[in-house]
């Protein structure tokens, strides 16, 4: 790999930290923007669950529409709305409008995040594609989950205001080196819409987006919230929340690295084990949350299941349900994700402002067993021969 190759993945890996980074880093401040806009805890996380219900919409299809244009244009034009929402963000004081300033950088998620493993993938020769788009995964990953514990130390060192500056300043810094250091690369040919579609008749493909968004939405249904209840229910001070979500941040790396090495040698029974022992957890969780120890060993093991679902294991269940479209499979991965996290921070917020903030728990286990029946019905339906292998 050429050092031009190597910038180039750099700067798409940074660039994919900031797009997630801004999606994800909000959850850290869900407790000072509602103070700040003088908004309930719940309505605060419309700020998750819109911007993710907007990417669920945008997901399969701006990718497609987008594919014609030459890719550094592309790439420009999404930081650049992204660097502007920020901007926004940083300096509204109506909630209205830091609502709509995240919702449109949402429908130009997908676009970049596509764009930088397909990017990544054809400036390197076939055998190192895989290797180069790992790298890439990198940033989705680290956005994912360093964007929370960093926007949340950053508001309790510093302010609000700069927590949403730094989303700014990292986008805005990925806009200029694509700028100076991204090649043009105009596209040569342009994909077939029909045979990606055609993937939609096939049964296991739905069944797995059900499974996806219903394991995102036990994750993300319990973790938007997660700041609040470590606030409120286990009464930690603000710089301890933050060490508590640079844990759960850490231990999802770990299970990136760990569900991924499980899937390869028995894949079946790693998606059956993952939920359920994300199930256990959460009732040990609902039992001693209150007390600051146990709360912080339970984030660790609930960071490792959680990262192994939310990445590995989401996208397995729907790639290998369609191998022929690994684009448009990998389109319907962050559509379902987004999917499920809307629904879960909707639903979450639902059980808080109806049971209070301890009881978020019990819509992460119910979503939990639903999805084990899914997997169960997949299981059954598709046998190993009939899955594809990873």
């Amino acid at each position: 790999m050429t050092k031009r190759n190597h910038l180039l993945i750099f700067i798409l890996t940074i660039g994919v930290f900031g797009i997630l980074n801004t999606e994800m880093g909000v959850i850290g401040l869900l407790p000072s923007i509602a103070d700040h806009f003088n908004v309930s805890i719940s309505k605060a996380g419309l700020l998750v669950s819109l911007f993710a219900l907007t990417i669920a919409v945008s997901g399969p299809t701006m990718p497609l529409l987008f594919s014609g244009i030459n890719r550094k244009k592309v790439m420009l034009l999404v930081l650049g709305v992204f660097v502007l929402g920020n901007m926004v963000s940083i300096f509204t004081s109506n909630f209205t409008i830091l609502l709509i300033a995240r919702i449109i950088p949402a429908f130009f998620h997908p676009i970049y995040c596509s764009l930088a493993f397909t990017v990544a993938a054809s400036s390197v020769s076939k055998e190192e594609a895989p290797k180069a788009v790992s790298k890439v995964f990198i940033g989705v990953s680290a956005g994912m989950v360093a964007g929370v514990p960093i926007a949340s130390f950053i508001d309790s060192a510093v302010s609000y205001e700069m927590a949403m500056a730094f989303f700014a300043i990292v986008n805005a810094i990925v806009f200029i080196a694509t700028l100076i250091f991204v090649p043009f690369m105009p596209v040569e040919e342009r994909l077939s819409y029909g045979t990606q579609l055609s993937v939609l008749k096939k049964s296991i493909i739905w069944l797995s987006i059900v499974t996806v968004i219903l394991l995102n939405s036990a994750v993300f249904g319990v973790y938007s919230y997660i700041a609040e209840y470590l606030k409120t229910v286990t009464n930690m001070s603000p710089n301890t929340v933050s060490l508590t979500l640079f844990i759960f941040g850490g231990a999802n790396i770990i299970g990136n690295i760990v569900a991924g090495k499980l899937l390869t040698h028995s894949a079946i029974k790693t998606v059956v084990f993952f939920p359920l022992l994300l199930g256990a957890v959460y009732i040990v969780l609902f039992f001693t949350g209150q007390f600051t120890i146990p709360m912080v060993i339970i984030t660790l093991i609930w960071g490792i299941l959680a990262g192994g679902i939310m990445a590995n294991i989401n996208q397995y269940l729907i790639t290998s349900s369609a191998p022929e479209a690994p684009d448009f499979a990998n389109g319907l991965f962050i559509s379902a994700c987004n999917v499920g996290t809307t629904l879960g921070a909707s639903v979450g917020g639902l059980f808080i402002s109806e049971m209070g903030i301890q009881y978020v728990i019990l819509m992460g286990i119910l979503s939990l067993i639903l999805s084990l029946l899914t997997i169960l019905l997949r299981n059954y339906m598709f046998t190993p021969k009939q899955q594809p292998s990873r």
